[in-house]
């Protein structure tokens, strides 16, 4: 059975002109005009994401996505209101759980692009939480399908991530959680525009502020997928500073978790040493001085140094496969697109 789009609104107006326009964009809503109603469809669907208003008869809608988070708690949840109202957003965000807050009367385009990004973070919690390997790396290749820039970059950046564990001594359980995080150290960009990550120019302050959620937002993907408190870790912090200035908690020194601050420094040289939007790439032995620049800076100066002695100057990369001890030296790891996977989160 599909995951489906519930509409939850006393106003059968409004009800209908959100079926009609999201019809004409092939979905079709189940729709309820209260509370009770709305609770009795969650027995009967799998709902990806319900949009909700707040001031409705009976149970409110803040009420109505709160008692979610127990019955559905994979579930998109998104809160409409009339007015504007700090308190009940915050409430929204801290005890529904809330994706969106959006105001009446909303605009067709921006209902339309919320419930999209709704649907593909179901998708994309349901797609990590099975941990499969080939679902996991096509995943994160989708996502990367959103900046033609970086692809590739996850395994890039796993390979140099295991480089740097393995001989650090990790054990092999970690080294694949690490290599798990790396693959989906961006997946929180599923929700940032493509205006945004295909920009030519340097962001501007308000298109960073938006930037910086990816870190939140995947974490919070990787929460309700149930993936390990390691790849966790290397999703909410792989952007931290090693002198405290990187966000989203500002940590510094080891204060930072071990394995963000390894996927930082590979994170940073695939960064340095790949076309970007903004700027060409930088040559490696250029970029590994860049790295080393950064040493007890941005980056943890223990872990630069093993970089620069494992990760190699020039030529070709073993695969994260080899690098684990999955597949002999010089042996093409096997691939299994998951083309489903990609349609549906495209």
């Amino acid at each position: 059975m599909a995951a489906e789009v519930l509409f939850v609104d006393d106003n059968k107006l409004i009800l209908q002109a959100s079926v009609d326009l999201f019809r004409s964009q092939g979905i079709e809503l189940l729709t309820a005009t209260n509370a009770a109603q709305a609770l009795e469809l969650f027995r009967q669907h799998e709902i990806a994401v319900v949009v909700s208003d707040n001031r409705m008869p009976g149970m409110s809608g803040l009420d109505f996505l709160t008692e979610l988070r127990r019955l559905s708690p994979d579930t998109v949840k998104v809160l409409i209101s009339a007015y504007v109202d700090l308190a009940t957003a915050l409430a929204a965000i801290n005890t529904s759980e809330v994706f969106r807050y959006l105001l009446k009367p909303w605009k067709p385009q921006e209902i339309l692009d919320v419930v999209q990004e709704g649907l593909r973070r179901y998708r994309t919690v349901q797609a990590m939480r099975r941990e499969d390997e080939a679902v996991l790396r096509s995943l994160a290749q989708t996502i990367e399908l959103k900046d033609p820039n970086t692809k590739g970059h996850c395994d890039r950046v796993a390979v140099y991530a295991l480089l740097i564990a393995e001989a650090m001594g990790l054990s092999k359980d970690t080294l694949r959680q690490i290599k798990y995080g790396s693959w989906l150290h961006d997946c929180g960009k599923i929700g940032i525009s493509e205006l945004i990550l295909n920009g030519s120019g340097r962001l501007n302050e308000d298109e960073f502020k938006t930037m910086k959620l990816h870190t939140d937002w995947g974490a919070d993907l990787a929460e309700k997928a149930r993936l390990s408190e390691l790849a966790k870790n290397i999703i909410r912090h792989h952007h931290e500073k090693y002198d405290g200035t990187g966000y989203p908690l500002g940590l510094k020194g080891e204060a930072i978790p071990l394995e963000a601050r390894i996927v930082a420094v590979a994170d940073v040289y695939d960064a340095l040493t790949t076309d970007r939007s903004y700027r060409g790439r930088f040559p490696e032995g250029e970029a590994r001085e860049m790295v080393r620049s950064m040493s007890g800076a941005a980056l943890d100066p223990g872990i630069v140094e093993v970089f620069l002695e494992v990760v190699p100057a020039a030529g070709p990369l073993p695969s994260s496969e080899e690098v684990l001890g999955e597949i002999p030296p010089g042996e093409a790891p096997k691939k299994r697109p998951n083309l489903t996977l990609v349609r549906a989160l495209a």
